[in-house]
């Protein structure tokens, strides 16, 4: 098997998911480190533009969106199992609900003032500036909440975790980790990065114990890879071949293609579409420098669309 290549950077919160479940199941991997804020030439090399942190490249084939990057880890290494049988459905929609709306609360009640302050550190205002305009590009249409009501609404959220928790259980959905731990968890692992927000924490005392747990899992065992090497790797490898095949949802293999995001950071990326099931659509797309790669996502919280313009 190939390497796992995680493309992320340091302080991005669905990167340290994804970091803690490499560490749940004892893995190796190689780490390339990411710009945070556009251009990001690399990434679109690889990637055809989608331009979300993390994405996960094994070989020529490249996975966006940690709801797929997850699943393809635990296809690759089962045990422990990620989604274990006993958690039932509830873990698969507890943790879309923390990529989604916990996540979406939390961003803006730690990125108050009093928080951005440790979030950035002492970054010059330049910095600033290029972050907070890159991030209005990417979530332009989107209704954030206030402080105000992020902090009311993020009181609740906690309240129902820590209810979760209430019978003893070590995890959310029981007394072994599963997704969905790993997706709340990412939220508050970035609250905690600002000492003074972090304090809305405080009184959730068994949440605290959880959050405690998951982070003894640690991150792994991985070693620095540039991006050239990892543009080198997709060049000279070829893509898995996709067999699976859904023709009930109105496409056909080898059709045009692009697959865009359907919340935010919505940049359409073109290929040839190779595979598609429920889970998951892939698309072929060939690059001068990363050569012909597969590049694969989720099928929920993605729009496929036909179009006339062939790959390159």
């Amino acid at each position: 098997m190939h390497d796992l290549i995680l493309h992320h950077y340091a302080s991005s919160p669905f990167s340290e998911k994804v970091r803690l479940v490499l560490g749940y199941k004892g893995l190796v991997w190689k780490s390339v480190t990411v710009p945070v804020v556009l251009p990001k030439p690399d990434v679109v090399a690889l990637t055809g533009g989608y331009r979300r942190t993390p994405f996960l490249q094994i070989g020529a084939d490249i996975y966006c969106d940690t709801a797929l990057i997850c699943r393809v880890i635990d296809r690759l290494a089962p045990t422990p199992p990620l989604f274990p049988v006993a958690a039932s459905g509830m873990q698969h929609m507890l943790a879309q609900w923390a990529d989604s709306t916990l996540f979406w609360v939390a961003i803006p009640y730690t990125m108050q003032p009093a928080g951005a302050v440790h979030i950035f550190g002492n970054a010059p205002p330049e910095v600033l500036k290029m972050f907070a305009a890159d991030r209005a590009a990417m979530t332009a249409g989107m209704r954030r909440p206030t402080v105000a009501d992020a902090h009311a609404q993020l009181c609740s959220y906690l309240g129902w975790l820590e209810l979760q928790l209430d019978d003893g259980r070590k995890f959310l959905c029981g007394d072994a980790a599963c997704i969905a731990d790993f997706s709340v968890a990412q939220s508050l692992w970035y609250i905690r990065r600002a000492p003074p927000v972090a304090t809305v924490l405080g009184p959730y005392a068994r949440l605290g114990e959880w959050f405690e747990r998951l982070q003894a899992f640690g991150h792994g065992s991985h070693e620095q890879m540039s991006s050239d090497d990892a543009l080198a790797v997709a060049a000279g490898t070829a893509a898995v071949a996709v067999t699976e095949f859904d023709g009930h949802q109105g496409f056909e293999p080898g059709q045009q293609v692009s697959v865009t995001p359907a919340d935010y950071a919505q940049d359409p990326v073109a290929g040839t579409l190779r595979g598609l099931t429920r889970d998951e659509v892939a698309i072929e797309r060939h690059d001068e420098r990363a050569g012909r790669v597969m590049v694969h996502f989720p099928r929920i919280g993605y729009q496929i669309r036909k179009s006339e313009k062939k790959d390159a």
